[in-house]
């Protein structure tokens, strides 16, 4: 589980809670046309714009936000590929072999095998270059939805807005109607506003954030796997693969290599 998403979520919801009990307007949050006309609109508008093909990742995808999977950080990934590098120095490709069940990455399990299959290193580096330009899109498609969501969602408060303001000048001589219609106005805005900057755009980001960790990893992978067919020394492919790291994770690999 996600502790800051988790987190976040529920600082965020116990602050709105508390401004609104404090301003006697916690009633307001009840108000189901202004509820189902900004959710259910923004699923509606969601439905027309996409294929079901990436529909049915968005359930997944949201689920991702508060429990991500779990992978190797880059410094994991560093040392995993330097000791398939010290192993294949010593033993050549087929030496790789047992190492193979033992990978708990897909992407590196599956170039290992390519390596120890004797496949050529351009045919090696295409089909993983490939694989990581389709996971790119592919995550690029998810978060596009949810962006999309952030984009409409306040539209459809402001449109419930506009319903609202109607209402209450079909009923000015009700002061009661007016009040309801008032409330239904206010309260799209609410919840389109919420929606968009509390659920959606959030999760947007959070989903391009492990995105871009994990096409980090596949490319520092791939560049490993290049340099291991090449017959690099283990040290010189622990050395261009951190190249991929940060100022601050470059010292950190120096110290763990030092203890």
């Amino acid at each position: 589980m996600d502790l800051l998403t988790v987190g976040g979520a529920i600082i965020g919801i116990i602050a709105i809670y508390i401004v609104m009990a404090r301003g006697e307007i916690l009633h307001m949050l009840f108000n189901l046309d202004a509820f189902l006309l900004v959710i259910v609109g923004t699923l509606s508008s969601t439905l027309i714009a996409y294929p079901w093909t990436t529909i049915k990742a968005i359930p997944k995808a949201f689920s991702l936000a508060f429990f991500p999977n779990k992978r190797e950080t880059s410094l994991q990934m560093i040392e995993i590929v330097g000791g398939l590098s010290e192993k294949a120095k010593r033993g050549g490709m087929v030496g790789l072999q047992p190492e193979i069940k033992g990978l708990k990455d897909k992407f590196l399990r599956n170039a290992v095998q390519m390596m120890v299959d004797g496949y050529d290193i351009d045919i090696i580096e295409d089909n993983l270059e490939k694989e990581i330009l389709y996971v790119r899109e592919r995550h690029q498609k998810v978060a596009s939805v949810f962006r999309m969501m952030a984009t409409v969602a306040p539209i459809f408060g402001l449109l419930g807005t506009l319903l609202g303001v109607v209402q209450v000048l079909r009923n000015i001589t009700d002061p009661t109607s007016m009040g309801a219609a008032m409330a239904t106005a206010v309260a799209a805005t609410f919840f389109g506003i919420f929606a968009a900057n509390f659920a959606f755009l959030p999760v947007a980001v959070k989903l391009s954030e492990y995105s871009e960790d994990e096409i980090l990893n596949m490319e520092l992978i791939t560049e490993g796997i290049v340099s291991i067919h090449k017959g690099d020394v283990p040290a010189i492919t622990e050395k261009k693969l951190e190249g991929y790291l940060s100022a601050v994770l470059r010292e950190q690999s120096i110290k763990n290599k030092a203890v």
